[in-house]
């Protein structure tokens, strides 16, 4: 089955890339929308990685050398790997809350832009297939230490820095419950982190 056409923000990666890694990222999207077509047919448990790779047409273990297991192909993404990348790109001068909303608002908009079905699909999967979800949990745990390593450069604060930490996560808390929270909060998801940040900013008072 033909991908679709390309996005803009896919589009925008691309420019960036060689050939070997456009060809690169155009597979892990060939494997992902297999998928995809086959989880939304027969549910997460029943479809195996052997049936993603028949659909994509390549062999399992190409499944593999891109995704290390199904979860990863569910809620892995061409844009999670360069954000820290993109927070370490923000204005010297910034202060550093600011380049790191600016960093996740940014991802969550290209995303979401972008792909607005694939996400909701992603998020039923995190609520309702615990082996998802225990792995959205291990990867914001990930994006913790590293957002915390790319702003301790920022502030002159070592990586382990509680403070630091507590910020960092205080944030990326903040767009885990707008993005993956047990709870049936409709509306513009740009505008649904505006409020969840604006907790923050007023000292989480209620």
């Amino acid at each position: 089955m033909p991908s679709k056409p390309n996005s803009p923000a896919i589009a925008a990666v691309e420019a960036d890339l060689g050939l070997r890694e456009r060809k690169k990222l155009r597979t892990r999207r060939t494997i992902r929308e297999a998928a995809r077509r086959l989880i939304e047919e027969q549910g997460y448990e029943n479809t195996t990685i052997e049936q993603i790779a028949a659909e994509a047409e390549v062999s399992p273990s190409t499944v593999f050398r891109y995704f290390p297991s199904k979860e990863h192909i569910v809620l892995t993404d061409e844009f999670a790997a360069s954000g820290i990348d993109l927070l370490r790109a923000r204005p010297a001068d910034e202060p550093p809350l600011v380049a790191l909303r600016e960093t996740l608002t940014g991802m969550v908009h290209q995303v979401y832009g972008d792909y607005g079905a694939e996400y909701r699909w992603r998020r039923e999967l995190v609520r309702t297939v615990p082996t998802v979800r225990a792995f959205m949990y291990e990867a914001q745990y990930r994006m913790v230490d590293a957002a915390s390593a790319a702003l301790a450069e920022r502030t002159g604060r070592p990586a382990d820095d509680l403070e630091l930490r507590v910020v960092v996560g205080a944030m990326t808390g903040a767009f885990h419950q707008v993005l993956w929270g047990d709870h049936n909060q409709e509306g513009d998801l740009l505008e649904l982190i505006d409020r969840a940040l604006a907790v923050l900013n007023r000292g989480l008072v209620l």
